[in-house]
């Protein structure tokens, strides 16, 4: 019994695995993935092979199988039943953009009076809050691309206005210049020349009178008063001019304070010490 149990086989020295000629069951298939699923009829049929009808919810092993289209990332599946009376096949698929199931082969849909008319013939249609928000979305696209024109007109008007200026003020250049040169031309060499030594002239004493405004500006104060400059004289400096012989005392300068430090006289020793001197007799 024990060794009905064991995990590892014997081999012979002669065992050939190419021989083996049954292929494993998951490679078995090369075309697209099948399964085996348990599942209910998703809406009433009849088979158009035998006219049997099958109701919704009737349960069959089917196989599933994933087809290579999309409903945008959503994939679509694919299921094969067979008819309970001929054996027949049918087959449905999976409907991802109306949420539904769509029979594709053996088998045709019946009516719904509750489903619309176009989605039964594979149409839809979509609902009014749909609309509402399709319609909704489609006006706010249309705002946003209007802002967009807008701005970028707005934004071309400025550059052209700018660009129309830097143009009006070449052309303005150009003209002036030319003017100058044509008069230059005109009116001779030696007239030219002294309208050119004319303009220098000019704006030289313009400066002149610019540098004298700013000085007498730089030499007056708030009251408007000129400031005068108080010029110092040396002890026994020098002699006094003719005009100020016969001036009056009232007229001269008073000195200007010194603030150098000046040293006192040191006192006699005696006088440190306390000794007294007496006083000499008087001769007289």
């Amino acid at each position: 019994m024990s060794e009905r149990k064991v995990l590892s086989k014997y081999y012979p020295p002669d065992f050939d695995p190419s021989a083996i000629t049954r292929t494993p069951k998951h490679l078995r298939s090369t075309g697209p993935k099948v399964i085996t699923v348990r599942l209910m009829a998703p809406f009433s049929m009849k088979c158009t092979h035998c006219g049997e009808y099958i109701y919704r919810g009737r349960k069959f092993n089917a196989r599933k199988e994933t087809t290579e289209e999309k409903y945008f990332s959503i994939p679509i599946y694919r299921f094969y039943i067979r008819c309970t009376r001929c054996s027949g096949e049918i087959t449905f698929v999976t409907d991802p953009k109306n949420m539904d199931y769509r029979a594709e082969k053996g088998a045709k849909r019946n009516f719904e009076p509750w489903r619309d008319a176009s989605a039964a013939a594979g149409t839809y249609d979509e609902t009014e809050q749909e609309t509402l928000d399709r319609l909704e979305k489609e006006e706010m696209a249309e705002q946003e691309q209007l802002e967009r024109d807008k701005m970028a007109e707005l934004e071309e008007k400025m550059q052209d206005s700018k660009r129309e200026m830097a143009i009006a003020d070449a052309l303005d250049e150009i003209r002036t210049r030319n003017a100058r040169v044509e008069r230059t031309e005109g009116l001779g060499e030696d007239v030219a020349l002294g309208q050119v030594r004319d303009q220098v002239d000019e704006k030289r004493e313009r400066e002149e009178r610019e540098d004298e405004e700013a000085a007498r500006r730089a030499f007056m104060t708030e009251t408007g008063e000129k400031v005068k400059r108080l010029v110092e004289e040396e002890e026994g400096g020098q002699e006094a001019g003719p005009s100020s012989v016969g001036s009056k005392p009232t007229d001269a300068m008073p000195p200007t304070p010194s603030f150098a430090r000046t040293k006192k006289p040191k006192k006699p020793l005696v006088n440190g010490l306390g000794i007294k001197k007496k006083a000499k007799p008087s001769l007289v």
